[in-house]
């Protein structure tokens, strides 16, 4: 069976105000250098058109009456009044020339200081960006990483803030750079002739009208692109993650098959959306090459005809060849402007689609937490009373405000109740049905089912990963609900079947447990591990590095140091997840002195398919279709000669 590789974050894009919201962020925290951008912008697109409007005074001031040997027209000379006279044709040009190079300077330093802004920008906000959706990720609950592929997830840091920065450093600027360019290049043709601009006009109608006939087809597939391309990760990344298995089973060939699938939606909507795209520019530009052609022959007919030139101040006796010159290249600047904002067009979907998913992330519901009950170090003085601190005294207590002003202080001992509990990951299926658990403080309790019968649930249930569809759960006498998720969690130790270690030297993955450890408690829980041997004939020692979840180790060790990252946090109560299940006879046995070392003295919950290694439990559970169908010692389970005992002899097995 495929697995489903359906993309659950992506709210409906239409509904959510994407662009508006990023500005906001953006003006938010920007809002100084981003009006200074603004300006710049504003000075570099006006300079660029400056050169077509001083063109018409070049021609029609200068070069045209010196051709027809009229001299210099002094009296059309924008600046003459400002010029000591006499004045020359040649001298008029090269102050034309001169102004016209200041302009450009300007021009030139004002683009430079908006790409070292937005440089700035871009880079600042992404890294907000970043860092707003690791912080909320780091809050959100475990059942949102149980729904979303990882490589989804990924695909969001990775795909979509590339595809953020493309909008925030080019595309916004670009438009709004064209934009007024656009409104100072109209403004200059109504200056010119407005039965030219009325020209204009109609062309850009029907720009209007094909973009928003192709533009849209395009926004829609680039869409449906950066969807494919999350699929297509998430899908990479679980055949690497189960390559092992893959080989294991020879299932290279349907992993292809796979694939093949994935990437050909890929390759279809990306071929449908760039086929949308490159169509757009190229009748755009020709748009623009036709009304290029179509100001020349009408500017012309005006000029030859003696035609009344209208402008935006008033009528001229006819309009200047300068003016019809200009004209033109303002026209296909105009004409050019629409054409990059076609370009643009994908970009800013893209963007959108790519902000979207992050906004989905970011918009998550956070795991909610109303305890109000603290963990905190003690110190028990001769009369028993606890004294709060802020030293780590290996003493704690649980410290609970009350209504009327009062704190009291309860010690933690690691009493742990589960009462009549039903839970299920989804409301319309229970997986636990009326599920007692009573472990008193120093207690072994053994969980013993087949895959599904509920194990792993119910130490879940203890660190609060998920709420409880009905029962309690009370921890030293406290509903766990009224008590701190991060305090709550602080208290136990686990160990997981499946090991992770993160980059990072051998020694910064036992800290992880207890990160203001010292290095003698580091040495302490690897021996108490039976981890230090192995450790100190790495070729670094402890300060050997880890990478790619401890690849450079062997499966037996990484459990084993898992084991002292448990041993370090030194929580009362500790849960054992199949701990041992990674590692083989002679290593177990190295490990079993070790682990009953760490579990004296603590409450502790042992997830086991090897019987043997809990016989000595004070309490052995055994699971069946979530609920407990037997509970005692191994004596009197034995002697029932129930489940249990089947499974002890091998009359039957977990499966």
């Amino acid at each position: 069976m495929k697995p489903n590789y359906n993309m659950k974050r992506m709210p409906n894009f239409s509904k959510k105000n994407v662009l508006g919201r990023l500005l906001k962020m953006l003006f938010s925290k920007y809002s100084r250098k981003i009006i200074v951008v603004l300006i710049c912008l504003g000075i570099t697109s006006i300079s660029s058109v400056s050169g077509s409007f001083f063109l018409a005074y070049v021609i029609d001031d200068v070069i045209n009456p010196a051709l027809n040997g009229n001299g210099f027209n002094e009296t059309v000379y924008l600046f003459s009044g400002l010029i000591p006279t006499p004045l020359t044709a040649g001298n008029a040009l090269l102050i034309y020339l001169l102004i016209m190079l200041g302009i450009y300077l300007i021009s030139l330093t004002s683009s430079l200081i908006f790409n070292q802004l937005m440089a700035i920008i871009t880079q600042s906000f992404l890294n907000d960006v970043r860092q707003e959706m690791f912080r909320k990720m780091e809050k959100l609950p475990i059942k949102y990483f149980d729904r979303n592929l990882r490589g989804d997830i990924m695909s969001t840091y990775t795909n979509d803030v590339d595809a953020l920065r493309q909008l925030v450093s080019q595309t916004l600027p670009q438009l709004l750079s064209t934009s007024i360019t656009v409104v100072t290049v109209f403004t200059l043709m109504l200056f010119r002739s407005i039965w030219l601009a009325l020209v204009v006009i109609i062309a850009v109608s029907i720009i209007f009208l094909v973009t928003k006939k192709i533009g849209g087809g395009s926004a829609k597939y680039f869409m449906k692109q950066q969807k494919s391309i999350a699929r297509l990760e998430g899908f990479v990344e679980e055949m690497m993650n189960g390559q092992k298995v893959v080989k294991v089973f020879c299932h290279e060939e349907k992993s292809i098959e796979e694939l093949k699938d994935i990437n050909n939606q890929l390759f279809e909507d990306a071929f449908t959306a760039n086929k949308y795209a490159n169509i757009l520019a190229p009748i755009i530009h020709n748009i623009g090459n036709i009304l290029y052609v179509l100001v020349a022959v009408l500017g012309v007919t005006l000029s030859l005809n003696k035609v009344p030139n209208l402008t935006i101040t008033g009528f001229e006796a006819t309009l200047a060849i300068g003016s019809a010159i200009s004209f033109l290249n303002l026209s296909r600047q105009f004409a050019n402007s629409f054409n990059q904002v076609s370009q643009q067009i994908n970009s800013v979907v893209m963007a959108l689609a790519g902000a979207n998913r992050i906004f989905s992330l970011i918009d998550e519901k956070p795991e909610t937490d109303e305890g109000y009950v603290e963990l905190v170090n003690v110190n028990i003085s001769g009369d028993g009373k606890m004294i709060e601190t802020d030293e780590h005294t290996g003493h704690w207590a649980w410290k609970h405000p009350h209504g009327t002003g009062e704190i009291t202080y309860t010690e933690l001992k690691g009493d742990i109740q589960l009462v009549d509990v039903d839970f299920g990951y989804t409301e319309d299926k229970l997986v636990l049905h009326d599920v007692s658990v009573y472990a008193n403080p120093g207690q072994k309790i053994a969980l013993v089912g087949s895959t599904g019968a509920g194990k792993t649930t119910i130490t879940n249930l203890i660190n609060r990963f998920y709420d409880l569809a009905d029962g309690k759960v009370r921890y030293d006498g406290i509903n766990i609900n009224k008590i701190k998720k991060d305090d709550l969690r602080r208290s136990i130790g686990i160990v997981l079947q499946d090991t992770s270690l993160f980059t990072g030297t051998v020694k910064d993955n036992i800290k992880y447990g207890r990160l203001d450890a010292s290095d003698e408690d580091v040495y302490k829980a690897a021996k108490i591990a039976n981890a230090y041997d192995f450790i100190t004939r790495l070729p670094q020692g402890f300060d050997t590095m880890l990478t790619n979840d401890g690849a450079n180790l062997s499966q037996g060790q990484r459990q084993l140091l898992s084991i002292a990252r448990a041993a370090i946090a030194d929580a009362p109560v500790l849960i054992l997840d199949e701990a041992t299940s990674s590692i083989d006879t002679r290593t177990e046995k190295l490990v079993q002195d070790g682990m009953d070392k760490l579990m004296e003295g603590r409450t502790v919950f042992v997830i086991a398919h090897r019987l043997s290694t809990i016989q000595n439990a004070d309490c052995i559970m055994v699971l069946e279709h979530g609920r407990i169908i037997e509970k005692g010692n191994h004596e009197s389970l034995i002697e029932k000669k129930g489940t249990y005992y089947q499974l002890y002899t091998g009359a039957f097995e977990l499966e």
